[in-house]
């Protein structure tokens, strides 16, 4: 919501967002790298502790649950106290909770740090984190930067995975943990220092826009107001149709891929940094998928694009296991091919919450459709976890996943096609 008051821009060089974006990508790129370190230190747990790989799926499980539902309350939040200080706070807390970590003895120390406050801190910094950017800073090419904040989720494989597996195997754990927490608070200080609100706390109209317009303060209360835009959704069939295929698209992503890849490839003699070079791979071609993906979005049909996105990945899974079972060059190959088609979903899904729920309400409506989508996460990263201890292999979870990705290229046909003008596009 803005208020009326405007004036007129300053011209400038370079546009203050694309600033905002750096910095997004950076913040998105650690918080994804650090989520993602428990399926480095699955094994590692084992060997140190004893603990099962279903005990570590818990935990894993219970901070994407918390990672997912924080989403909605988190654009409440950044409404409210604006991105930098909400973006800054999260980090601290994170930061602690790494430095903190190496201390644990028990499973229940690791449920709580990295099952809720991991879980939690991250959260404040998931893809809705990256919708408010776009709506706040652009008018103009939002698909194109959704996508872009989107895929540095996967980036941030690229460049923590191998580094991280690295550190673990040559000098343990605990030093990866040091690590992580020192990057986190060199970003808090870029954060702090750099980091804007909106456009008008520079003098500026958004990307694409010709006037400064002032934002009207956060009116509501901070955990009514996505109840209520919950409650205004849950009659739309469109709101449960993306809801539905972002539980199925987090159930064969960072739930299953995400937390058992680096697992999976070790029942395989495969080792954990070659392993987790795949999943870095993966974040190289995803940076590239998903990135184009927002760029497609703003030019065709985001119902046909989720229809081809769903029902590559599926195909993509059902081959995972004759590929651990077959050469490297195999696993390379699906690599390249599931990374494209990593979270390339999330743009048009955001373009299609943006045009039936509207620009104001699409953050914590997004942020809803985005607690499906960790609700499934958090199934499969438990399911594959127990199965694997009962059956002694993945081949089923990976078929499963492929299944359900299939389905749900189905349900994204079933989306109405939205009325032309009635509600702002992410891509106009």
């Amino acid at each position: 919501m803005v208020s009326t008051e405007k004036s007129a821009a300053k011209p400038s060089h370079l546009h203050y967002g694309w600033i905002v974006v750096l910095i997004t990508f950076v913040t998105l790129l650690v918080s994804a790298g650090i989520r993602s370190m428990p399926s480095i230190l699955m094994l590692p747990f084992q060997q140190e502790f004893g603990w099962s790989r279903g005990g570590i799926s818990g935990v894993v499980s219970i901070g994407i649950f918390l990672y997912g539902l924080i989403g909605p309350f988190s654009a409440a939040f950044l409404a409210r106290f604006g991105i930098r200080r909400v973006v800054a706070a999260s980090l601290a807390v994170l930061a602690g909770s790494l430095a903190v970590t190496p201390l644990m003895t028990a499973l229940w120390q690791f449920d709580l740090l990295w099952g809720v406050v991991s879980g939690l801190g991250t959260g404040m910094m998931a893809n809705v984190l990256g919708v408010t950017v776009a709506n706040q800073w652009f008018v103009q090419r939002k698909g194109l930067v959704v996508g872009m904040l989107t895929a540095s989720a996967a980036t941030g494989q690229l460049l923590f995975l191998p580094l991280l597996a690295h550190i673990t195997v040559s000098a343990g754990w605990r030093y990866a943990m040091f690590t992580a927490a020192g990057v986190l608070c060199v970003l808090f200080v870029i954060v702090a220092a750099w980091m804007r609100n909106h456009p008008y706390d520079v003098g500026a109209a958004a990307y694409g826009s010709d006037e400064v317009v002032k934002p009207a303060p956060f009116r509501g209360s901070l955990f009514g107001a996505p109840l209520l835009a919950l409650r205004s959704a849950l009659g739309n069939k469109t709101f449960w149709l993306l809801a539905g295929t972002f539980f199925f698209c987090g159930f064969s992503t960072n739930g299953l891929i995400g937390t058992h890849l680096i697992p999976a490839c070790g029942d395989h003699g495969i080792p954990e940094v070659a392993a987790a070079g795949l999943l870095a791979l993966m974040g190289l071609f995803d940076l590239i998928g998903t990135t184009m993906s927002g760029w497609l979005t703003d030019r065709f049909d985001s119902r046909w694009l989720l229809f081809w996105y769903y029902g590559l990945r599926g195909l993509a899974l059902l081959y995972l296991p004759y590929a651990l079972d077959s050469n490297h060059t195999q696993l390379l190959i699906f690599s390249v091919f599931y990374g494209l088609d990593w979270i390339a979903t999330v743009p048009p899904t955001v373009k299609l919450a943006t045009r039936e729920f509207g620009k104001e309400r699409s953050g914590m409506i997004f942020g809803w459709v985005v607690v499906a989508h960790q609700l499934g996460a958090s199934a499969a990263a438990y399911e594959a976890g127990v199965l694997r201890d009962w059956l002694g292999s993945y081949t089923i979870p990976f078929a499963a996943a492929g299944f359900v990705c299939l389905f749900a290229a189905l349900m994204a046909t079933r989306i109405a096609k939205v009325r032309a003008a009635v509600h702002e596009s992410v891509g106009a």
